[in-house]
């Protein structure tokens, strides 16, 4: 076990893999999982979003109903199939997901009896990009996403054992510290013991009204905490970006025009030139 925790995941040009976490619920991480995925896409990145929270709402979000499930991130885990087995595209071009249902739930009892409890994720994930690897360079995913279950769950330090970066919404509300510092201490003990390669990627603030100054203070005091970052585009509150999961649809298939997609497109961009930046340095 070493071995694998002191090698680095992924090889230099690969895809980049992100967890999205936050073990506060309500703070807009399965919305921007669902909505970055697709802005990526938009922009030309090839995308595989990996749904590890048993609720299923990132597959819903990008148009998988329940019954065509067949195989999950759970079959993946376990052994049953492969990520890349396993993933489906959806209807948008350069963009495909491996769906979860409530089999997770069962997972998170099963890993507690594995000696390998921290790094089954890891394995499968290793597995998939030594599939991505075999793939013609223009079928290739750039970035996978793993929408993390709103918690600091078993399943949560599997994704981050097995993810390169973290990408943390924040959301401009009151409470919206809590807990920060324990997530950051977290990825730390993570980094420390289980993957050392493990950064944070970003911080996204979600939800924001800038008619109120309370958003203005939030934001003022997670970028007092994390610095550099977090992101300079924000994610304001906006009713079609709560409208869009009920039509099983994403926001930019939903409503292109509106302030939501707009942010989302200019995150996605944000993230590409960090990327780059990161790959440069």
């Amino acid at each position: 076990m070493n071995g694998v925790q002191n090698r680095a995941i992924g090889w230099p040009g690969g895809p980049r893999v992100l967890a999205i976490t936050n073990q506060k619920g309500g703070v807009g991480k399965t919305t921007t999982a669902i909505n970055l995925s697709t802005a990526l896409a938009a922009v030309g990145e090839r995308v595989l979003v990996i749904d590890l929270d048993p609720q299923g709402n990132a597959s819903t979000g990008l148009g998988i109903d329940a019954g065509s499930r067949e195989l999950t991130t759970y079959d993946a885990i376990v052994g049953e199939a492969t990520f890349m087995s396993a993933s489906q595209k959806t209807a948008i071009p350069n963009l495909c997901i491996v769906p979860a249902n409530g089999d997770l739930v069962g997972l998170q009892q099963e890993l507690e009896q594995r000696e390998d409890k921290f790094f089954a994720m890891r394995g499968a994930m290793e597995q998939l990009l030594a599939d991505v690897r075999q793939l013609p360079p223009a079928e290739q995913y750039s970035y996978i996403l793993v929408d993390c279950p709103p918690s600091l769950s078993l399943l949560t330090i599997n994704a981050l054992t097995a993810a390169q970066g973290v990408l943390v919404p924040v959301q401009c509300e009151f409470f919206a510290l809590e807990g920060i510092s324990q997530l950051r201490e977290s990825i730390e003990q993570n980094r420390a013991s289980l993957n050392p390669a493990l950064e944070i990627q970003g911080v996204v603030l979600t939800m924001h009204d800038a008619r109120t100054t309370l958003s203005k203070e939030v934001a003022d005091n997670v970028r007092s905490f994390f610095g550099s970052k977090v992101y300079a585009t924000v994610i304001p509150r906006n009713t079609r970006v709560a409208e869009a999961p009920s039509h099983g649809k994403p926001l930019l298939l939903y409503d292109y025009d509106c302030a939501g997609s707009q942010a989302y497109i200019e995150l996605a961009t944000e993230i590409i030139e960090r990327e780059r930046h990161y790959k440069a340095a």
